[in-house]
Formats: structure tokens, sequence, C-alpha cells
């Protein structure tokens, strides 16, 4: 194939390469940032309360008939659900990835329909919420003051009416949650002494507020009459302040005597709920956490909203602000400045690997053109398959660039083989160079697109990540190989100079001393080399024995690396949650609280802490749960790079800062597990925030162990805490806990039916009296601020604070009022706060934080291998959200790396016409591979989806330098050379550019091997399996790879025999002649191999 035209017409293949940078910025420009690609499946949310209820009655009314209807929507994986004794219930539903969000709501919604007839009356009044949102918080914010001046109510409600409507309609929210339950209520507190008085029970009251708390349509005066005007009628509507509700008539006489609202209850404007309470660096605040829907932009929303909370900050009230608590694009930019960082030193690094083996600036300028016009080009083809700047893709763009700068490189050497065989036209080289090399360039781009496109049809979560990444990389190889093809020769043309005679002892200055110096010694080495590669080719045995050491090596290696789908990272925010003992009030939580809080304050990495008593971002909500959302000190005020580490020398601090910093997110987590080890009456957890948005609300391994006997709770408790006594014996386990417990204190209500029948009243009756006293109705609605609100009826705190108030609240019977406790005895139990379900079965939620050291591959083993131990027979087990994502893709890691090398031997097996000579190149892909696992282990990284992507590209590059060996090799073979022979020259020839590629490949990438700025843990882990592999797979490439061209070659020829060109090689023709002068006798150079064929 000629491309010749290119290089006659330089202005052609300039303006191909501008196209390529002007469609790739423009690509740039409009492509989204973000973490990772959006891998986290639709969720569905499906919502409501029963109010009063506990968490049983819940789970039998509400829950069961909705989750036997939901089950089976179409797309579903797997659902789990929640009954708490707050009297509220949540279903979450998760869909296959890929599924249509709007539609799994809308086929969600459809299956709630259906099911409404079987709830409660309560329940359908308040109504079921079906929202499409997933499962982690994209941004979280707080309203505050510092000052105190506003208390939570103010706060919450000015949250709800000014700040989360807006936040609403911003592109791709999902959902506005808050913990805070301090909405705008109508509180009417019963009197029970004053109720008794007058003969009422609490559904008179409901009664009266269904009568007189109304909103009508009286219609219109005068129509269609012959009058002048018409009238609309208008009747006052809802009541909206205490005043009008005190005045709302129970009764009236005909003698004009009115019993008011009033007279029996204290009516007040106050909270829905007072069950939770929330504190930002202990001031009153509230929290708003914006979570996104699937397949929106995390990034673009977290911008939006800081937008819009900016926006609307100007019209806050005196002394009121906003703070970010957590926000995704922090540690996202920050690592993304990192990555560019590293790519620009990168780019540096390569460019003097290069020249000092050019060693000419003209030439070095010619890779290093084409490395900037591949990767911009790129950017057009990811946004054209619609995807994004993440930093898979970035950390592909990073390793591409060796490969990028390969193809330029061999077009240069190329070139430059041409004049030393002394051509006197650059032009005239160019062309005869690209005649020779432009099939093997073609060749070479298929294999490595071949190792790329496998990655990118599979499945799932893992199946997600390597396409971006491996779409990335291929797009990238190809457009350097048209760069190669057009603008790398048509430059040669243009800058490289013909090979001027040596002119006399011209005057060296330094650089030129270093040339020679390093020539001199390059061809030392290339003479040792090609004596080794001799050795190595003699000793065909030895050459076996490698070759399967190097796949047992390998398969070893795969097998003692820990496993895990992405590092955990710094990222700006962490989580501290608080359970103490069952039925702990909400006052000794809030002290529980309160002491870690001062120990929080007391950390000089803390910026800020916000305090949510009432509420577990794990539990639920409950008297006896907080949680802490800590804010660390942005990143530029916690530094972690080398010169903070070296500048402790002469600071005071030593060696200690390369050891420990106490200000990253670990040492935190730490610092607060060691701080917080004398408060004996609480768990306390603390946690990072998931890597990976949308799956769950912590980084650790989330683990449900179900029940599908249908048994006992307590049972079902026991046999969980064996588990995990268990499972916290393995060294693999930091901590494994469940928040879960069936011991709250509570009180069983056993009413006499025959009592209840003699007196004339249903036992109905007295529980719907009970439920107005002790756990309040919803009575009515009230507008204010443009949104409606609640009326709450619920007895006052003095009737309910101990069961002998029971003697105080009266129901009416035939006979008068008669108190309750005729008829119910109570009777004290102990049972669950909350009831978890997973796919029907009733189940226990589990929290497990792999130890400093272990990854969460190797937690996932543990918990398989404790499970088949202690679980019996009918307990079962179930990962979630990014486990379970984790657990499914590692069956498909092999099958990837599998495909990869079939997919390259069949190429060359179509390239070569042979199934036998491809062998040579796939042989000596392992050594590279383990090579990696041995640098992985070594830096004490996982094999994660970083690791995964080196091991994909190091495929691609080894197979390119033993194509290009074995290319060089059958060239010679081709003229009549011995195979022996061929297999060391083509060895020769082509050991300067793959030193060079792997070189450059080495040095460049050691940046971010030793990364220590924001999202080092990930770069660390790329860098580390990138350099060890091409490290120790070019280091025994370059010596197997000629071995196993001489046993594949000398075996196919044995099927197939050779039929010689004779055509004339120059390029081999200079080569025979330089051995020809040489003392050594051409003896050395018969091949052995051929020596035993002619025997």
């Amino acid at each position: 194939m000629s491309f010749s035209n290119f290089i006659k017409r330089p202005v052609l293949s300039t303006v191909v390469s501008i196209f390529f940078v002007l469609l790739g910025t423009i690509g740039l420009i409009s492509l989204p940032i973000e973490q990772y690609p959006n891998i986290a499946p639709p969720t569905i949310t499906v919502s409501t309360s029963y109010t009063g209820a506990d968490a049983q009655a819940v789970l039998n009314s509400v829950i069961s008939a909705l989750e036997e209807s939901i089950n089976g929507v179409e797309n579903m994986t797997y659902m789990s659900s929640t009954a708490s004794n707050g009297g509220s219930a949540s279903i979450t539903v998760y869909f296959k990835q890929g599924s249509d969000p709007d539609m799994a709501a809308v086929n969600v919604q459809n299956r709630v329909q259906q099911a409404q007839a079987l709830l409660p009356s309560e329940v359908t009044q308040v109504g079921v919420t079906v929202s499409k949102r997933q499962t982690s918080n994209v941004i979280m914010y707080s309203l505050t003051t510092d000052d105190g001046r506003y208390d939570a109510k103010f706060l919450t409600n000015y949250n709800n009416i000014n700040i989360v409507p807006m936040l609403k309609r911003i592109n791709g929210v999902g959902d506005v949650q808050s913990p805070s339950t301090a909405d705008y209520s109508i509180r009417i507190w019963l009197k029970p002494d004053k109720m008794k008085e007058y003969g009422l029970i609490p559904s008179d009251v409901t009664t009266a507020l269904a009568g007189q708390n109304i909103e009508a349509a009286p219609g219109n005066m005068g129509e269609q009459s012959d009058k002048a005007y018409e009238y609309t009628l208008r009747y006052k509507g809802r009541l909206s302040t205490p005043v009008e509700y005190d005045n709302i008539i129970l009764k009236s006489t005909t003698t004009g005597q009115t019993l008011k609202l009033g007279d029996v209850a204290k009516i007040e404007l106050g909270s829905l709920m007072y069950s939770v309470k929330i504190l930002n660096n202990g001031r009153p605040g509230v929290i708003g956490m914006v979570q996104q829907i699937a397949g929106s932009n995390a990034t673009q929303i977290a911008n939006d909203v800081k937008t819009a909370l900016t926006e609307q900050a100007k019209s806050f009230p005196p002394g009121m602000k906003y703070t970010i608590e957590q926000d995704v694009t922090e540690f996202l930019y920050a690592s993304i400045e990192e990555v560019v960082t590293t790519l620009f030193i990168t780019l540096i690094l390569v460019f003097i690997v290069v020249y000092i083996f050019l060693q000419d600036f003209r030439s070095t300028l010619i890779p290093m053109i084409a490395v900037p016009v591949a990767l911009i080009g790129t950017f057009l083809f990811l946004w054209i398959f619609g995807f994004s700047i993440n930093l898979l893709v970035l950390s592909a763009m990073l390793l591409a660039i060796a490969i990028v700068v390969d193809d330029a490189i061999v077009v240069v050497e190329a070139v430059h083989a041409k004049l030393d065989q002394g051509y006197k036209s650059a032009l005239t080289a160019s062309i005869d160079a690209m005649n020779e090399i432009s099939s093997a360039i073609i060749s070479i781009t298929l294999v490595m697109s071949a190792v790329f496109i496998p990655v990118s049809f599979i499945g799932g979560t893992s199946g997600t990540f390597y396409r971006e990444f491996g779409v990335t990389m291929a797009v990238s190889i190809v457009i350097s190989a048209i760069n190669a093809l057009t603008l790398s020769p048509a430059l040669c043309a243009i800058l490289l100079k013909p090979h001027k005679e040596e002119e006399g002892d011209k005057k060296m200055n330094f650089i030129n001393r270093f040339h020679a110096g390093f020539n001199t010694q390059y061809d030392k080495i290339l003479k040792k080399y090609k004596k080794g590669v001799e050795r190595v080719i003699n000793h065909r045995i030895i050459t076996l024995v490698t070759v399967v050491a190097g796949i047992v090596l390998l398969v070893i290696m795969m097998g003692v690396t820990r496993t895990g789908l992405v590092p955990d990272e710094d990222t700006g925010t962490l989580f501290c949650t608080i359970s103490a003992a069952p039925g702990t009030s909400q006052h000794r939580t809030m002290q529980i609280a309160q002491e870690v809080d001062k120990m929080l304050a007391s950390n000089p990495a803390i910026l800020r802490r916000e305090m949510v008593g009432g509420y577990n971002f794990i539990a639920g909500m409950g008297s006896d749960q907080a949680t802490f959302i800590i804010k660390l000190k942005p990143f530029d005020e916690r530094p972690s790079g080398f010169f903070h580490k070296l500048a402790g020398i002469w600071q005071g601090d030593g060696l200690m800062r390369f050891f420990v910093n106490p200000t990253e997110a670990n040492s935190v987590l730490g610092m607060i597990y060691k701080q917080t080890a004398n408060i004996k009456d609480a768990q306390i957890l603390a946690f990072g925030p998931p890597m990976i948005p949308g799956f769950s609300a912590n980084n650790g391994v989330a683990v449900t162990l179900e029940d599908k006997t249908g048994g006992n709770l307590n049972k079902f408790f026991n046999i969980a805490q064996d588990y995990l006594k268990a499972l916290n014996k393995r060294p693999e386990i930091q901590k494994a806990m469940t928040s879960y417990n069936p011991n709250y204190p509570q009180y069983m209500v056993d009413v006499d039916v025959a009592k209840c029948v003699q007196a004339g009243i249903t036992p109905a009756a007295v529980l719907s009296t009970m439920q107005g006293y002790y756990g309040g109705l919803y009575a009515s609605n009230f507008n204010a601020y443009g949104k409606l609100f609640r009326v709450m009826i619920e007895g006052n705190v003095e009737s309910r604070m101990t069961k002998e108030g029971l003697s105080n609240i009266y129901v009416r019977t035939s006979d008068g009022m008669s108190p309750v406790n005729e008829f119910v005895k109570l009777h004290r139990v102990y049972g669950p706060s909350n009831i978890n379900r997973f796919n029907l079965f009733t189940s226990i939620n589990l929290t497990i934080t792999p130890n400093n050291g272990s990854s969460t591959g190797q937690a996932i083993k543990a918990v398989q291998e404790v499970a088949k131990q202690k679980l019996p027979t009918g307990y079962g087990y179930e990962f979630s959200g990014l486990t379970r994502s984790e657990a499914e893709s590692s069956n498909s890691t092999a099958l990837i790396f599998v495909l990869c090398i079939v997919f390259v031997y069949l190429i060359l097996s179509a390239q070569y016409e042979s199934y036998i000579l491809p062998l040579a190149v796939v042989l000596s892909i392992p050594f590279g591979l383990a090579g990696a696992f041995i640098f992985t282990n070594l830096f004490g990284h996982s094999n994660d989806i970083y690791m995964q992507i080196s091991l994909i590209m190091l495929i691609g590059l080894l197979s390119k330098n033993a194509i290009l060996i074995v290319q060089f090799a059958l060239e010679r073979r081709k003229t009549g050379m011995a195979i022996k022979y061929s297999a060391i020259l083509g060895a020769g020839a082509r050991l300067r550019p793959i030193l060079m590629t792997s070189l450059a490949m080495i040095i460049g990438l050691i940046p971010l091997m030793f990364a220590s700025g924001v999202g080092r843990n990930g770069n660390q882990t790329l860098g580390a399996a990138a350099v060890g592999g091409m490290l120790i797979g070019s280091a025994i490439q370059i010596f197997i790879v000629p071995a196993l061209f001489c046993i594949f070659q000398w075996l196919q020829e044995k099927f197939t025999p050779l039929k010689f060109d004779d055509e004339e090689n120059p390029e081999a023709a200079a080569e025979l002649a330089q051995y020809a002068h040489a003392k050594k006798t051409q003896e050395t150079y018969v091949n052995q191999l051929d020596k035993d064929e002619n025997k």
C-alpha cells in the first residue's frame, strides 16, 4: 500500500491532523466531566408512613402488600425494604444497569396502584410516594448561623419553602431529602382530664376538624339571570393559625353554650415530629441531601446546585448562611488536576528519553507532535460515543502516550535506517521507508485495537469501566496509526536531513560528547545482547521451561493478589454513626453525641462537623441513633505531596511524614476510633462516602443475611451475632457489625375483648382512642407559605410519659366514660426498632469494614468462607450495592484477559497465515502480566479496575514489541537467512526502538507510581502495574521472543516449507556485509535447528 501522496503533499497531511485537533477540541469542550462512568443501576424508592404503628404492624399491613405487588416488575434485579417503629415504610427497588429509569418508575407506580386497596386508610390518606433516585448523595449542604439566632424549626421550613423546590427543578436531581422532621404542623395537644370532663374522645376532635377545617365551593350568584352583576361565592377555607383552631366548636347547646377545641387542648404551630435534632458546629442547622436520577451527570448537578445556592444566599435572612458538607466535585477536580499534571510530567520525561535515543531535536519533535494530535483527537470520538471525561478516560490517555509515541518512533527509526544506508534525500528515504513499514503499522494497529475492542462488549458494572477505557485506547491507537501513515512521514521528509560525511576532528560540545558516549555504550550493549540472544536460542529446553515458569508464576500471582473494585480515596468528607443501647432516650443519645463532638472539635484536620441526633445513615431513625457528617479541611490545607513530606525533615517532623499523615482521611478515621474507644454504651462506626456514587451511603462491604425459614426474629439475631463474632476474628476484617437489635423495650397491648363487649364497645374503639393520645393522628391539613402542612392530634407530653397514664385516658362506653386501663393490660416485651426485608425475606443488614492492608475483595472472600461455616440451613446471605457489582465482576476478569489474548492470536494467525508462529508473540505476554502482579503486591495495592486496565494495556504493548521482533526476523528469514541468524539480527534491529518505547513508558509513569496527591491510591496502582509489567516483560521478551521465533518458525516450516523471496533487501544486505567483515566466522550463525534438519 502506498502512502507516498501524503509524504509528497505535506499540507494535506497537516490538514488531516489539524482536523483531528480542532474536532477533538470541540469534543473536549462539549464532554461532561465526572468521577467515574455512570455505572449505578436505576433505583426506585417507594415510601409512606403509618402514624403510630410499630415496625411489625408496618411490615404486616403496608410493606407485605406493596412488596407482593412490586415483586417481579420488569428489569428488576433485587429489592430491599425497611419498616420502623416510627411508622415509616420504605422499599427500594434496584433495576438492571441500562434500564430506563422513567419506565421503571412508571412500572413501579402501576404496581403500587394495584396494592392501594390493601393498605390501611391512614396510609392511603398520607399517600404512597414513588421516586426515582440513587441511594447516595451528590451534594450535601447545610443551612445554619454563626450565633444560633434561628432555631431548627425556622431553618427546616425556610429550606423546605425556599431552597428544596428550587433544587428539585435542576435537571438530573431525583430528590432533595433532609433527616430533619421539624416541618410546620398545627399541633393539637389533647388534655385527657378536660376530654373526660366533657365526655370526648380523639375521634370527636377529628370529626370536628373534618367538618369545619375545609375548603368548599359554594358556587356563583346571579348566573343566567337578568341582574347587572354576577357574584362568586367564597368560603373562608381551611384554617391557618392556632387561634382559628382554638375556636373550632366541638359542642353547642340550644342555650348558646359552646365547647371549643381550645377548652380541651393546647394548640400551637409546632413541628411534625420531634425525633431529630441537627447541630452544625454546635449551632442549630438543617441538612439537605441532593440525590441524582440514574443516568444523570453528578458533576453537572453539583455545579448547578452550588450556583443555585449562591444565588439564593443573596436573599437569605440576616445571619443565615449555607455550608457544603459533601461535594463529589471537590475530589474529582483535585484528582483531575493531579492526573493532568502527571500527564505533562510524563510527556516531558518521554521527550527526554526519546531525545537521548534519537539524538536529534528534529527527530524527537516528530513523535512529540504525534502525541497531542492523537490524544486531543480522541475526545471527538468520546463525544460521539456519548462518554464523559472521567478518571478512567484520563488514565487511558496517560497509558496511551507510550503507544502513540511508539508508532511515530517506528516511522522515524525506519527513515533514519534509510539515511544510514546512504540516502541523500529525506523525501526518498521517507517514501521507501513507508513502503516497507506501512503494512506493519496497519497490522500492529489491528492487533492493538483487537486487544481493547473485546473488553468493550462485557456487560455489568466492570463492563462499563472497561468500555470507556477500551474505546479511549482503541481510538487513540487508530488516530496514532493515521498519524504514523500521514503526518509523521511528511514531517520526516521536511525535518530530517541526510547524514553528512564526518568532517575531520570537529570540535565536540557536551551534547555531542554525550551522544558519542551513549552510542558507544549502546553498541557494546547490542553486541552483548546478540550474544545473549544466541545463547538463549541454543538452549531450547531452558526457553520452554522459562515460558512455563512465566505462566505458572502469573497464575500464582493472580491467586495471591488481593482484589477490589476501586481503591478508597480521601474525598474530604467522612461519616460517623452512633448506635446507643436499645431504648436509650434522645436526651442520653445527645449526651453521647456531645462527647463525640468535643473529640471531633479537637482534631486539627476537621473543618466542620454536623451532628444529627435521632437519625443514622445506616440504621435509620430512632431515639438511640445519631450521625456526624465530618467535613475535613480543603485539600490544599492538608498537603500530602512529596515536597511536603521532604520539608518535614527540616521542620522538626523528621521522616515521620513519609509514613504518617495525620490530616488524611484514614488517619482521621483511626483517631475517631481511638478517641471513642472509651465510650462503652454505644456502637460507633466511622467511614468514608462510597467511591462510586449511586450505590449506598458508605464505602464498606454491604452484606445482608436472610432468614428463609420465616422463623423467630430472636433466633435469627443470635445466628447473625455468631456469624459476626466469627467474621470479626478474621484478619481481613477491621469491624463487622449490625445496627439491628431485637431487644428494644416495648409493651404488648392486650385488649380484654369480653369487657369491651360488656361495655358496648369494640377493641378497635379502645385502640383508636389510644392511638389518638399516644401515637398521634393525622387529622387534617392547613395552607401556609404556598404549601400544604399537616394538622396532628396527640395527647400532651405529661399524659404519655408512663404506663400509669392509661388510667387518665378515657374511652366512651354505653355507661359513660371509662378509663382505658379497664380494658387494656400492658406486658413488658422486647422487639426490634426496624425490620428489614430483602427480596421478600426477613433480613439483617451487616456493615463490614476491611482492615487496613486488606481489600474489599478479601473481605468478600472472608464473608463467603465464614457463611459456609456458620450459617445453618435455611439462612443465606446476599451482597448489595457496590459490593454486589464487585462480586459479580470478579467472575469476568479472567475471561476478559483470555479474550484479549485470543483476539491477538487470531489476528496474528491471519496475518502470518499460520496458527503456529503467533505463539511466539502470545507466549511472551505472561511475563509482563506476572511483572505487573509482582509490583502490585510489592507496593501493597489490589487487583482492582486500575490494575486491570494496566494489564489490558500491557497485553497490547507487549504484543506490539513481540510482533515487531517476529516481523523483522521473518523478513530476514524470507531472504534466505538461517532461522537463528534471522532471529538474532531481527531482534538486534528492533532492540533500540523497544528500549526507547519501554524506557519512555517506564520513566514516564514513575511519577504515577509514586503519586502522592489527591486520588493517589488509584494512580499508584495504575503506575505500579504498568511500570512493573513493562520492566519485567520487556527485559524477558527481548531474549525469549527470538528463541520462540526459532522454535515455532522451524515447526511451521516442517508443515509449510518456506518459499524464499528473490527480491533484494538492502537492509538485510547491509547487515550481511557488516558481518562478512567481522572476525567471527559465519559458521557461528548457521542455524542449529537447520543442522538438525540436515542430519
